[in-house]
This record gives structure tokens, C-alpha cells and sequence, in this order.
């Protein structure tokens, strides 16, 4: 059942978004070679708790960690490491905090130094896709329209749209009705409706879209060995359009990169 939000509550959502935002800003100043993923764990636990939140990952399913940090051919789910990340690595980073009693969940694939062009395409490619799909978020659509967008975008590159793992509804539980896959048949799906809260998460591989699990029981990697990139955001439906609780403003202030790729997702400027 999708669990429909007030405006009120949707205003909630959005400040737990930005703390989800913010630390990921934060994060982006610190993603260097030399890094390790651990590091970068125990600081992001540390910001999100200063600024009033919990982290939403840690214990969670038995989680024990703040971020879950994919390396390279690791597609979602990987848990930090005292590896060093290196020159030409790519990490996704994915992060939840709950505050107000609200997830935030959210998601972003950085560079560490210098990348190879053909990842980097990669990475353009799917966040290009992640707003391709908010953009099908509207009343009278369906979840199938927002997979078909996403998977028919990507695969027009020939990368592999991942089955198994899907983003999902959002709110007082990290995961809610409805599931969110990121491929689909147009007009398929449970119906979208207004005020309804979801994360949409392309999780793109350079390769095959067949992964497989790591021992450890949480990371989940390419079948082939070759890179993944995955972004996440979070959305609401507010006047029957797609409205956007995430920034990636923060991360792009960090990096010095400038971008209106949010703009048309916002009823209001969002200041930072």
C-alpha cells in the first residue's frame, strides 16, 4: 500500500533529505586517493548526528555501518573498508539519516582524481537517467513509465540496467510501497499519486546487468568485473509533478561544478 504524505510531512522529508545532502557535501571535500572508505564512515556518522539526525543505515538489517561505500565493480551495498581508495577509483555513496521520524536516503557516484572517460560517460549517462525517470514522476503515470525512461536510455548506451535491486517508497521506514525498478513497460505498474514519497535510484553497469553477492552478505558486485555508477534521490509528487527533496547542490559546491540539472524538479529556489 503506498503511504501518501501531507504537505506538512513532505516539508519534514525534505530536511531529512538535506542532511542526507549536506553530508554527502561534506564528503565530496574528502574523497581523495589515499582515503579510506572507513574514514569516510566515521566522519559522515559524526556530521549527521551534529546536525540533530541519526544514521539511518547503521543496525538496520543488521547493518553496521553509516554509508555503504561501492567501489569500482560494486554496484550498491558495500561496506567500508581501511582499503585506500586510488587514482581512477569511482565510489557510490549511499547514505540515509532519519530525523522528524523521516528517512532521507540518497546516493551519488564520486571520482577519486582522475577518471577513465569511459567511466566517466558511465556516471554522465546515469545521472542523466536518474532525471530522465523523476521526470515520468507524475499523477496518472506509472512505476512502469519511470523504469521504461530509465532503462531505455541507458541500454540506448548498451549498459545493464541491475534486476535484483530497486528504489523504492519513502518515509517513517527506509523502504516502502511502492518498489521503483529501474526498467519496466510503459503504462505497467501501480498507479502514481499525489503526495506519495520515493527514492529513484539508477544503479547502471558498464557491462551485463547480472551482479552477484560478496561473502560478506552485503556487497553486491558486476558479474563481470566491469564499473557500476549508481545516484539516488528523493522525490515527491506536489501538484501532480515531481518534486525534488534531495540536492546534489551541495556536493557540485564542493566540487566547483555548476549545474541547473535540478532546477525544473523545484517549486521554489532552494538556498543552500
Amino acid at each position: 500500500m503506498i503511504i501518501t504524505k501531507t504537505r506538512e510531512e513532505i516539508e519534514l522529508m525534505r530536511e531529512s533529505a538535506l542532511v542526507v545532502s549536506r553530508t554527502l557535501g561534506m564528503l565530496a571535500k574528502e574523497v581523495k586517493p589515499g582515503v579510506t572508505t572507513n574514514y569516510l564512515d566515521k566522519i559522515a556518522e559524526e556530521f549527521i548526528r551534529d546536525q540533530g539526525a541519526v544514521p539511518g543505515f547503521l543496525g538496520l538489517y543488521g547493518c553496521p555501518s553509516t554509508l555503504l561505500t561501492s567501489v569500482n565493480e560494486a554496484v550498491v551495498h558495500g561496506l567500508p573498508t581501511d582499503k585506500p581508495l586510488e587514482e581512477g577509483d569511482i565510489v557510490a555513496i549511499d547514505c540515509g539519516a532519519v530525523k522528524n521520524e523521516f528517512y532521507g536516503d540518497h546516493a551519488y557516484t564520486f571520482e577519486v582524481g582522475e577518471v577513465d572517460p569511459e567511466v566517466k560517460k558511465l556516471l554522465q549517462v546515469t545521472k542523466e537517467s536518474l532525471y530522465i525517470g523523476i521526470r515520468e514522476l507524475k499523477v496518472h503515470n506509472r512505476v512502469g513509465d519511470v523504469g521504461y525512461a530509465i532503462q531505455n536510455y541507458c541500454e540506448s548506451f548498451g549498459y545493464g540496467v541491475v534486476r535484483e535491486l530497486v528504489g523504492h517508497g519513502l518515509g517513517k521506514k527506509l523502504h516502502e510501497d511502492p518498489e521503483m525498478p529501474n526498467y519496466g513497460r510503459r503504462g505497467r505498474g501501480k498507479k502514481l499519486v499525489e503526495g506519495m514519497t520515493v527514492a529513484i535510484e539508477p544503479m547502471i553497469n558498464m557491462g551485463t546487468h547480472r551482479v552477484s553477492q560478496l561473502k560478506d552478505g552485503w556487497t553486491i558486485v558486476t558479474k563481470d568485473g566491469k564499473p557500476s555508477a549508481h545516484f539516488e534521490h528523493n522525490i515527491a509528487i506536489v501538484d501532480g509533478k515531481p518534486e525534488l527533496l534531495s540536492t546534489f547542490g551541495y556536493v557540485y559546491e564542493a566540487l566547483g561544478i555548476e549545474s541547473d540539472e535540478e532546477k525544473e524538479f523545484r517549486q521554489k529556489e532552494l538556498v543552500l
